[in-house]
């Protein structure tokens, strides 16, 4: 006879959390599912009405044709030439911004924190016709420049708010004692902080890199001509003599989402950590 305390109870909140995850899951997965199956078949084939079958060989001539085309070169260049910088631009800012809020506070640096972060809360369409003519009158539209600077600017808030979460947690001890050494407060930050704040760096490079890499609407806004735009925009752009090429289109898709899968997997062991460390201060 089973022991009791081993036996464990069906619970219908388990279960219905369950089969709602799983529901939801199937869901989120659904899209990724169909791009799959049309990039390994044919116009014709998919035109047909046959997009959810199994294919019955798989067409490698889209991702042939994806990868040499020479439109799709220069998406992917422009998509690195902004995704890149305002990277590595808005965690810099957020890494010098997050270090002023938590160890050297003046007064009113709290409120400024809090405006500073209160950007993360509304929407881009608000900014979006004052900064196109903005950008229209400095001559900077159909340029990168200002997918560039919107990217780096959008991103400070979360940045300044992950760093300074996360520099909160450095013991002020580590700091004087370097201070007492002779070091300078920018000596500091980059031989004692920094170093103890990979984690943290990880997961704003792997997000910063992931929504710029992956962002459709200001490239659509700031930019006209198709020497200029980025990948995803040129996702769209992507067409057949006739109709849309949905194959093709869907090995671009694929293709175009290696390099977040990438940056994915190069910060994995630093990401989970840097999540759970700089959301709360210790």
């Amino acid at each position: 006879m089973a022991n009791p305390s081993v036996v464990r109870r069906f619970n219908p909140w388990r279960g219905a959390i369950f089969a709602m995850l799983l529901a939801l899951a199937i869901l989120f997965l659904l899209p990724t599912v169909g791009v799959l199956l049309a990039s390994v078949k044919t116009t014709r084939e998919i035109a047909l009405g046959s997009l959810w079958s199994f294919p019955s060989a798989f067409y490698l001539g889209n991702f042939i044709e994806v990868l040499a085309n020479p439109a799709v070169h220069r998406y992917f260049l422009n998509t690195l030439l902004v995704t890149v910088p305002g990277t590595l631009a808005s965690t810099a800012l957020g890494v010098l911004a997050g270090y002023v809020f938590a160890k050297l506070p003046f007064r009113g640096s709290n409120m400024l924190f809090l405006v500073l972060v209160a950007g993360m809360f509304f929407p881009p369409q608000v900014i979006l016709v004052p900064l196109f003519r903005l950008f229209n009158r400095m001559g900077l539209i159909d340029t990168l420049w200002p997918v560039f600077i919107v990217h780096t600017a959008l991103g400070i808030p979360i940045c300044t708010l992950l760093m300074r979460n996360f520099f909160a947690t450095v013991p002020t001890a580590l700091r004087e004692a370097a201070i007492l050494e002779g070091a300078s407060e920018w000596q500091v930050l980059t031989r004692v902080v920094l170093p103890l704040s990979l984690p943290a760096l990880a997961v704003l490079a792997t997000l910063q890199f992931t929504w710029i890499w992956n962002d459709f609407l200001w490239p659509l806004i700031f930019t006209q001509s198709d020497d200029k735009r980025t990948i995803m925009i040129g996702i769209v752009n992507l067409k057949g003599q006739y109709s849309v090429a949905w194959g093709v289109q869907g090995a671009l898709s694929l293709v175009a989402s290696l390099p977040t899968l990438f940056v994915f997997l190069f910060f994995q062991r630093y990401f989970i950590k840097g999540m759970t460390m700089g959301a709360v201060k210790g």
